[in-house]
């Protein structure tokens, strides 16, 4: 044979395997749609992101921890879901038949046979979490923010009970000093009742925070307020007495020293927790925690009741991974506020390093899926490589009638369109008998047998078909994308010609074989 007949061959060869890739294609489709195969991997590979090297003990708190991040409002918006019942109904058979397929598998641990694996009862989950949704929907699962306001509010609630102890102790030391004169009696009344107005202005500066209706930076600029207000009322009823002037001045350097650098009383006062604290905040045998459950446990019941649900239950090895993307993010970072932004970013970054990892086993798991889909049809359409060679070698006729079906094709659709490529080539197959099937005129030209003969069907040259099918199995897996590139460049080079221009990014549509 000449080259451009060897070109012909291999020009109908692979719009044989491009019209099969195709229909491969829409089957595994349609498999991985009616058991969710995305959404069950996805699922599984947020489970093991989440552990890492989980174990067993372990693994009834890593699916409870998954489904409760499945549950948050952000996810579930990913996830929307058609309306109507002429809608619904194909998904509800969907759903039928999965519910069915996972009833067969082994009930998860701390699942039952009912349970689905996307929790909570529910028939699905998203095909694709997108990494900043799931770092906020993971802390905010977590109780991070709530834990990480409550230790604040604790630390300022000691802060402000520490403040006020000094005051209080610089007025009860003034009256021991004086042996409680009756002649300084109006002004001690004086001052106590300021005191306890200074008092009421702390406490409502912490109540202000903790219903977060003040920064921490607004609420000591606010004590600092009531400090001054509460030494200008001393220095106004001060007697001229220095055992008083003392006392003033020793209030003044109480109020300078404390605060007139803000950010060195957060600071000097644990006010703001840093990274490492943030983390430790959801290890329930660390001491932050029983700082904060000790804090919250009589006066915030029920926000102690959703903690403690949230923490309890939590794997060690969750907190343990957080630890690691904790001390990765501390380095740069100076604020609870920089801090936690750095830990959702570092939550990110390991999200998507995860999920290039588990799409590569998805791909991986496609592949093998897609090879047995190969084979059954293969062997369905009698798909025989060793055949189609043959044939389009002998018959000149069939060689061009596929040549200008495929440059029509290409013509047509040079972006390679799979929707529009499907129409295309079944409008093709209505124009040429191609070498494959079960009808009696191929197997007359593949086993010289036909229904009609007299013989019985010769079962031996199914053996001599295998081999066959074993290579057309394994070349309709590598999908309807490679090889129409494939053709397209076949087709160049027999044409001694150029396609029509077309990006090479759009060149082939992203789609699993």
């Amino acid at each position: 044979m000449n080259l451009p007949s060897i070109l012909d061959v291999a020009i109908g060869l692979i719009f044989i395997y491009l019209i099969l890739s195709l229909l491969a294609s829409e089957i595994q489709e349609l498999i991985a749609t009616v058991f969710q195969w995305r959404a069950e991997h996805l699922k599984k590979s947020i489970e093991i992101l989440l552990a890492g090297d989980i174990k067993s003990a372990e693994e009834a708190q890593v699916i409870q921890l998954a489904n409760n991040i499945y549950d948050n409002p952000l996810v579930k918006n990913i996830n929307q879901e058609a309306k109507g019942l002429f809608v619904t109904l194909p998904r509800k058979i969907t759903w039928l038949i999965g519910s069915i397929y996972r009833s067969i598998k082994n009930p998860r641990p701390g699942t039952d046979k009912s349970d689905s694996i996307f929790g909570n009862k529910k028939h699905t989950g998203p095909s694709y979490i997108p990494a900043d949704v799931f770092a906020t929907t993971l802390v905010e699962t977590l109780q991070i923010p709530a834990l990480v306001q409550k230790l604040s509010a604790s630390r300022l609630d000691t802060f402000k009970k520490e403040r006020l102890t000094e005051i209080e102790e610089i007025i009860i030391k003034l009256q021991e000093e004086i042996n409680s004169d009756e002649n300084f009696a109006y002004f001690f009344n004086s001052i106590y009742n300021g005191y306890a107005e200074l008092q009421a202005e702390f406490e409502k500066s912490c109540w202000n925070f903790q219903q977060k209706k003040a920064s921490l930076k607004t609420s000591l600029n606010r004590m600092a307020e009531s400090v001054d207000r509460y030494i200008e009322a001393f220095q106004a009823e001060m007697p001229e007495y220095e055992l008083f002037s003392k006392a003033l001045r020793k209030l003044k350097f109480l109020r300078k020293d404390i605060f007139e650098d803000t950010e060195q009383a957060i600071a000097l006062g644990g006010l703001r927790p840093n990274i490492n604290e943030v983390v430790q905040t959801i290890n329930k045998s660390s001491a932050i925690y029983k700082e904060i459950e000790a804090a919250i446990k009589d006066q915030d019941s029920e926000t102690y009741q959703v903690i403690k649900q949230a923490i309890e239950t939590l794997p060690p090895s969750v907190v343990d991974n957080l630890a690691v993307l904790a001390k990765r993010a501390q380095a740069r970072v100076k604020t609870t506020e920089e801090g936690m932004n750095a830990l959702r970013l570092e939550i990110e970054n390991t999200f998507n390093s995860s999920m290039e990892r588990a799409s590569g086993v998805y791909k991986r798991n496609a592949k093998g899926v897609a090879i047995l889909i190969g084979l059954a049809i293969a062997v369905t359409a009698n798909a025989d490589a060793i055949h189609m060679i043959s044939r389009l070698s002998k018959d000149s006729a069939l060689r061009d009638t596929i040549t200008n079906n495929a440059g029509e094709i290409l013509l047509k659709n040079p972006t390679a369109n799979l929707d529009a490529l499907r129409l295309e080539a079944d409008q093709a197959l209505t124009n040429i008998s191609l070498p494959i099937g079960w009808s009696d005129i191929n197997l007359k030209q593949q086993i010289n047998w036909t229904r009609q003969s007299k013989q019985a069907f010769p079962n031996i040259k199914i053996v001599t078909m295998i081999p066959g099918w074993i290579l057309s199995g394994i070349a309709i897996a590598m999908g309807a994308p490679f090889w129409f590139d494939l053709l397209g460049k076949i087709v160049n080079v027999r044409n001694a010609g150029s396609r029509p221009n077309s990006s090479k990014s759009n060149s082939v549509d992203s789609e699993e074989s």
